[in-house]
């Protein structure tokens, strides 16, 4: 159920402002038919929220086509005229550049680049903002982009970093197959961090777009020896504060 100010909207009459199979109308169906409440402050949150769930999807789909190599972060390269490598592996971004110039030449130099699957989400997260914001506006959000995993996540995007029980898996979630029993060869891939495309279809890095069945087979291939408990996917997501990105959203075309 979608409820703006506590009152369910008319869902039939509001996904005639979307196209037939597209993201928008597609997140806000799975919303109406469940029977969790989806609660905004007014038409314009939602819009945002439908709005950047569709650019996290394209930025997924566009990553996957960039030439951006896996490595693990001891290995882990970037394109040093944008970007510090520290020493754990993650990327720093440089005092004296743009954050919208560097995050786009990961997608026209991705050859350039390499890196774990957890630094490819948040890569996905800060390209779909930016072609949701201005260069200018994105460069004055996002002064400090550090790029590794969970750990140095500014707090723009603080949310994607923790995961947790949701009532509907939507286009634009981050998702989490677990491999619970992972060969000590192969220690990187205990799990798969993903992007929901819709559709069945997920992004992963390294792997590509898959079915949740082929990122499965592929974990079960890599696990330890006399190992009982299949890889699967979690049911839970991390989620970026749509509410409060939208208020940035709000102010920034005022």
């Amino acid at each position: 159920m979608i409820k703006i100010d506590n009152t369910p909207i008319d869902v039939n009459e509001y996904l005639k402002k979307y196209p037939v199979h597209s993201i928008e109308r597609e997140t806000a169906r799975i919303m109406s038919a469940s029977s969790s409440a989806y609660n905004y402050a007014d038409i314009g949150q939602l819009d945002f929220e439908l709005l950047l769930r569709r650019e996290i999807v394209n930025s997924a789909k566009a990553l996957n086509q960039s030439g951006l190599h896996f490595k693990v972060f001891r290995q882990s390269i970037c394109n040093e005229k944008y970007w510090n490598r520290k020493r754990d592996g993650g990327f720093e971004l440089k005092d004296d550049v743009s954050a919208a110039e560097a995050i786009n030449d990961i997608y026209t130099n991705g050859s350039k680049y390499g890196t774990e699957c957890a630094t490819a989400m948040l890569i996905v997260y800060y390209k779909a903002l930016l072609h949701v914001f201005s260069k200018e506006r994105f460069d004055s959000m996002f002064k400090n982009i550090y790029l590794m995993n969970w750990s140095r996540i500014g707090w723009k995007l603080k949310e994607v970093g923790s995961v947790h029980k949701v009532a509907d898996f939507l286009p634009g979630d981050r998702l989490y197959f677990d491999n619970p029993e992972v060969s000590p060869l192969t220690p990187y891939l205990q799990g798969e961090n993903v992007i929901d495309l819709s559709g069945g279809k997920y992004y992963g890095h390294g792997v590509g777009i898959h079915s949740a069945d082929a990122f499965i087979k592929m974990l079960n291939s890599n696990r330890k020896e006399g190992a009982t408990k299949p890889a699967f996917l979690m049911d839970v997501a991390g989620r970026p504060n749509f509410k409060s990105l939208a208020k940035d959203f709000s102010s920034s075309t005022l």
